[in-house]
């Protein structure tokens, strides 16, 4: 508004200048044509030139303030519309930062209780045996390894907020047949279906890690004797990996929320058979969206959960554009 103000002020200053201008050169031009009657006629146009300066004067002023009214609501409206848009995202990601530090909190401090109070009870027993001083100390190391897995969870997350990852050729079949193998599964537990060698544009350490978290969830939340399906194959111009799991499935309601960091469907964070932050669903979405690719999910309560990402494929006009 400052500086529409201002333009204000010189064009006016600047318009006002030229209708005097011309005006003075009209009553030149009239004291020229009229010598014979010099006098009357210049005292004529002097009047006129003196009205119709100040009827310029007056008009510009008037179309100015009705332009500075004009910009004053215009300019108003619009930036309170663009500052709200502009603040929205913001307004999420604090929001969604103040909630991840909470949540953190809370699952770092729950391990760390535990295991205080084992050992404030072991130290005050003054008849406990080495026999039951280890099993403290297992107990220990266990919600140490808990600990270890959260932190290194959260630092992976971190890092993809911020990473931009080297994309190269990988094979995704590949990548999938190796994760199989470092879970150590009963043969055919997991059963892996792919048609030739599928290439995929992306980082190969990221899509390692990715491809881990959705087969550990299908094993966390499914019965221990069931099979889980994979199936690598191409779909159009993209390599779709997908993975399907028996088990209590996820219902409709809670079913948009399981990429969310800390979140799980079925359970309490903290409590539970099934070991686990909810963070691993929330590291695959990460890592799929830096791959410009698609993570979805569906389910059937007391059936069949789909887990199915679609990721580019491989090919030279593909890095060319990249």
């Amino acid at each position: 508004m400052l500086v529409c103000m201002t333009f204000s002020i010189v064009i006016y200053q600047v318009a006002s200048n030229e209708v005097g201008i011309r005006l003075e050169r009209l009553q030149s031009t009239l004291q020229r044509s009229n010598r014979l009657n010099q006098s009357p006629t210049q005292l004529i146009v002097s009047e006129i030139r003196a009205d119709e300066l100040d009827k310029a004067a007056s008009n510009l002023s008037i179309e100015l303030l009705y332009i500075n009214l004009i910009m004053l609501f215009v300019g108003g409206f619009g930036s309170y519309y663009f500052a709200r848009r502009s603040l929205l995202p913001i307004e999420k990601a604090h929001d969604a930062q103040s909630r991840f530090t909470s949540d953190a909190s809370h699952e770092l401090r729950t391990p760390l209780a535990v295991m205080k109070t084992e050992l404030e009870v072991a130290l005050r027993d003054d008849t406990a045996t080495k026999e039951s001083l280890k099993q403290v100390l297992s107990s220990n190391l266990e919600e140490v390894d808990k600990l270890t897995k959260l932190s290194q969870m959260l630092l992976s997350l971190s890092q993809l907020d911020s990473v931009k990852l080297k994309l190269c050729s990988v094979n995704l079949t590949k990548i999938t047949h190796d994760a199989i193998k470092n879970f150590n599964q009963p043969k055919n537990r997991i059963k892996l279906t792919s048609k030739g060698q599928q290439m995929v544009y992306g980082n190969e350490t990221a899509l390692a890690d990715l491809v881990k978290v959705l087969i550990d969830n299908a094993l966390q939340y499914s019965p221990k004797k069931s099979s889980i399906l994979i199936n690598v194959s191409k779909q159009d111009q993209s390599i779709k990996f997908e993975i399907t799991n028996s088990g209590t499935g996820i219902s409709p309601d809670k079913l948009p929320f399981i990429f969310d960091r800390f979140y799980r469907a079925d359970l309490s964070r903290t409590d539970g058979s099934h070991n686990g932050y909810g963070l691993g669903l929330a590291l695959a979405k990460n890592i799929t969206e830096l791959h410009n690719g698609s993570l979805t999910a569906s389910s059937i309560l007391n059936g069949d959960t789909t887990f199915k990402l679609i990721l580019p494929q491989y090919s030279k006009d593909l890095i060319k554009s990249n």
